[in-house]
């Protein structure tokens, strides 16, 4: 795959990309819709504005992804591309490196003159629905790709690492951005889902802006003393 694309031409891998983005999106809304759908939930319609930031959020993602490809190309981004158990130490290593950046620059944004300015406008949906896991400012699209590739230059993973990375964070932006609960509460209970960032915790975030500033885990709200929650 990476050999297919390095033959390309810039304009090829602008729409190459911009293709990428617009299925993963499309893919992700629809397994949304799928598990409202399971759990007997109403849909919401997306707004005219929601659909035009979306839009707008894959724009800016192919960005990040051509300057990924690059970096890569000209050797600032390293990968391993061996089938070892690599694999599974360097996706844990990267979930959880990614999960605290991300929690640090949240906080940090719900902290600084940069809340008002540009993270309020994700949340202006109190009860969010799929598509505003993509709804986002553009400039903190900007900064959450900037982080991500700063990590990718920092450190080398396993290409697959990175891959199934991917999908694992579309697959908790979907969850946190349901407007209900899937997981049944006794097993949120059970290890590992009791460290995970469910659904509940991140819908918290949003009608609580001063919580749960994580991502994919509770786990850094609890040693930093942010975490909150249902019923607390």
């Amino acid at each position: 795959m990476l050999r297919f694309l390095s033959a390309q031409s810039s304009f090829n891998l602008w729409v190459i990309f911009l293709a990428e983005n617009l299925l993963v999106t499309v893919l992700a809304l629809l397994f949304g819709w799928l598990v409202l759908k399971l759990n007997h939930k109403p849909v919401k319609a997306a707004s005219r504005n929601e659909i035009l930031i979306c839009i707008l959020t894959n724009v800016i993602n192919t960005a990040i992804t051509y300057a990924g490809f690059w970096l890569w190309q000209h050797g600032y981004i390293l990968f391993s591309y061996a089938l070892s158990w690599r694999i599974l130490s360097d996706f844990v290593a990267l979930f959880m490196l990614m999960d605290l950046a991300m929690f640090l620059f949240h906080y940090a944004i719900h902290r600084s003159i940069f809340y008002k300015a540009i993270h309020q406008f994700h949340h202006h949906y109190a009860d969010p629905i799929p598509i505003d896991l993509f709804v986002l400012h553009p400039l903190e699209t900007v900064g959450f790709g900037s982080l991500w590739l700063v990590i990718l230059l920092l450190f080398s993973f396993n290409f697959y690492a990175v891959f199934i990375y991917l999908v694992a964070n579309v697959f908790f932006g979907i969850m946190g951005h349901l407007g209900i609960e899937p997981i049944p509460a006794n097993i949120q209970k059970m290890v590992p889902f009791k460290y995970l960032g469910t659904s509940s915790f991140h819908h918290q975030h949003h009608l609580n802006i001063n919580h749960n500033f994580g991502f994919y885990t509770n786990i850094w709200d609890k040693l930093f003393g942010t975490y909150k929650g249902l019923g607390e």
